[in-house]
């Protein structure tokens, strides 16, 4: 039987060798190239929505991104967390996708509000849980408001403060809960003052901690969001 030639290598040691010490500089570069360019991109708005996504991942309703800068812009007037008015709005009304904005006692808008206390109780037809019988255009009317000492609040300028109007809501629970006891630290007396129940209050503080751990970010997304 005759021998097999042994097959000589493509490529030699040295060769080999060589190869290996040229590919190590472009790889390098490669990397190097490589991040670089993600800390560009990381900043794109595609990049900053799959951290948005990622955040609302852990709530189990998502804060809808548009709701967020009134949020803020009624904690920048009223001194009232943004992320407490978060957890008000999730609690009262799931973030206003319920099937009405009226409750069956009476209370109305994203935020429910009474009528007696949105308008105020000193309105003549205030009393009980405070339904009142007030003339649907004094509802809104800011200057009725102003008279009869209630929270509601033209916050968009339009002229009413409507309940139904998420600006308005927003403002008009923030002024109610910087009033009620946010403004001295008194976070529980505030929130209890919104709603006289105790399990109210701890569904409310349970929605705010969990939105103030990511309240910065969720808060910097949503205005660049909206610029």
């Amino acid at each position: 039987m005759a021998k097999s030639k042994k097959k000589k290598p493509i490529l030699s040691p040295k060769t080999k060798i060589l190869t290996i010490i040229l590919l190590i500089p472009i790889t390098l570069t490669i990397y190097i190239v490589a991040y670089f360019s993600w800390q560009q991109i990381r900043g794109w708005p595609f990049t900053e929505k799959t951290v948005y996504q990622q955040i609302q991942e852990q709530f189990d309703l998502e804060i809808p991104i548009e709701y967020i800068p009134v949020y803020v812009a009624a904690e920048q007037k009223y001194g009232v967390p943004w992320t407490l008015l978060a957890a008000h709005h999730r609690v009262e009304t799931r973030f206003s996708t319920m099937s009405t904005l009226i409750s069956p006692v009476g209370a109305e808008g994203h935020l429910q509000f009474m009528p007696c206390t949105f308008v105020g109780w000193q309105h003549p037809s205030c009393k009980d849980l405070g339904q009142g019988e007030i003339p649907e255009h004094d509802k809104t009317n800011p200057a009725v408001i102003k008279k009869y000492g209630g929270y509601g609040v033209d916050a968009n300028g339009d002229g009413i403060a409507d309940p139904f109007d998420i600006e308005d809501a927003v403002f008009s629970a923030a002024k109610f809960l910087s009033i009620a006891g946010v403004n001295d630290g008194q976070l529980k007396k505030a929130i209890f003052q919104y709603n006289h129940s105790d399990e109210y209050v701890e569904n409310i503080l349970f929605y705010y901690k969990q939105y103030r751990d990511y309240g910065n970010q969720l808060k910097q997304i949503a205005l660049d969001e909206n610029k």
